[in-house]
């Protein structure tokens, strides 16, 4: 018989809240996404967006095939429809009179609207990742935000998120457009647990904050604030000139994971946001071959499997909490952890 796959794949990511589209690509008609192998229906109602198994009780169609009337949202194959709240109120195929069977309902899954971002839940369960962190460039009108364009990369969702969290590999990967090979020495640093996230200490980087060409030491603080939501943030002290990243993974498949991010700045506001969503591209694109090579394809946990050097403190600290909180999507757990 089948199993639930979404728990025995990952419970606790089944529990985060998870990224899984921008809120203004919700529109008119309902869309299909997909999250820890688990596809999801998102449809616009005039109380906000709502997500869905994709999955008609009756026979099994895809919900995100059908439309919404009357924010109702109508199976494609026999007209069902379901309310906000998942019941099916009505078949059309019976009389109106007929009472509708109680298991006539959709799996209706949390979901929340913040940063303009869409959350998901697979678990309803409450744990303590049931709010998000907090973003506070998102709301500062001092800052200005745009949303770089989602990319999908061939990757485990924790080696995104390392990638990110990676300072030593701005001078290479990203030379002559936010770092310089003449200048890789990173210097040492520490790590911290804060407020429930892993918090940097400052780390000056001699860098570019966004291709402009104003190369300076700047100071890159990085916080690990879920396991899939990390947080980035290059600070001028000449001209405090602050250069923000929010930046979100979507687990689509163990190999496959869909980016999402959000950039703010407090300078150049009159520059159009354009030109940051295609730098933000540029980046995104640089990281992407380099992560696709990357051996084991998942993340190990074990810090014995890999060399790791005092630059890597932060990505030491990201995978020792994965491993306490018992993450197993996307990354190599010891075979004896496994089989307890």
């Amino acid at each position: 018989m089948g199993t639930d796959k979404r728990h025995e794949i990952d419970p606790v990511l089944a529990s985060e809240w998870l990224p899984i589209a921008y809120a203004h690509d919700i529109a008119d008609q309902p869309i299909q996404v997909t999250i820890l192998e688990e596809r999801v229906v998102l449809f616009r109602t005039d109380d906000g967006i709502k997500a869905f198994k994709d999955l008609c009780i009756h026979r099994g169609a895809e919900l995100s095939l059908g439309k919404v009337v009357n924010n109702c949202l109508v199976c494609p194959y026999h007209g069902w429809e379901y309310n906000q709240e998942g019941k099916c109120v009505k078949i059309p195929q019976q009389p109106a009179r007929r009472v509708i069977p109680p298991k006539a309902k959709a799996v209706v899954f949390p979901c929340m609207e913040r940063y303009g971002l869409v959350w998901v839940k697979l678990n309803k369960e409450e744990t303590m990742a049931s709010t998000l962190p907090e973003y506070e460039e998102f709301d500062d009108p001092s800052f200005k935000t745009v949303y770089a364009n989602p990319h999908i990369i061939n990757a485990a969702a924790p080696r995104v998120v390392e990638n990110f969290l990676d300072v030593s590999h701005l001078a290479f990967v990203h030379e002559g457009s936010l770092g310089d090979s003449d200048h890789a020495e990173i210097p040492d640093y520490k790590v911290h647990w804060k407020d429930n996230r892993y918090v940097s200490d400052v780390i000056p980087v001699y860098a570019d904050p966004d291709g402009t060409g104003k190369w300076s030491i700047l100071n890159y603080t990085f916080e690990i604030l879920r396991p899939l939501l990390a947080r980035l943030k290059k600070v001028n002290e000449e001209t405090n000139e602050i250069f923000s990243m929010l930046f979100a993974v979507q687990p689509q498949a163990e190999r496959k994971s869909k980016i999402f991010a959000l950039v703010s700045r407090n300078y150049d506001l009159e520059t159009p946001d354009q030109y940051y969503i295609d730098f933000q591209q540029l980046i995104i694109d640089q990281d992407t071959a380099v992560v696709e090579s990357q051996r084991p394809e998942e993340l190990p946990l074990d810090l014995q499997a890999e060399l790791h050097l005092p630059p890597d403190r932060v990505s030491i600290a990201y995978r020792r909490w994965l491993s306490e909180l018992g993450v197993t999507y996307g990354s190599e757990v010891k075979k004896h952890k496994q089989m307890k």
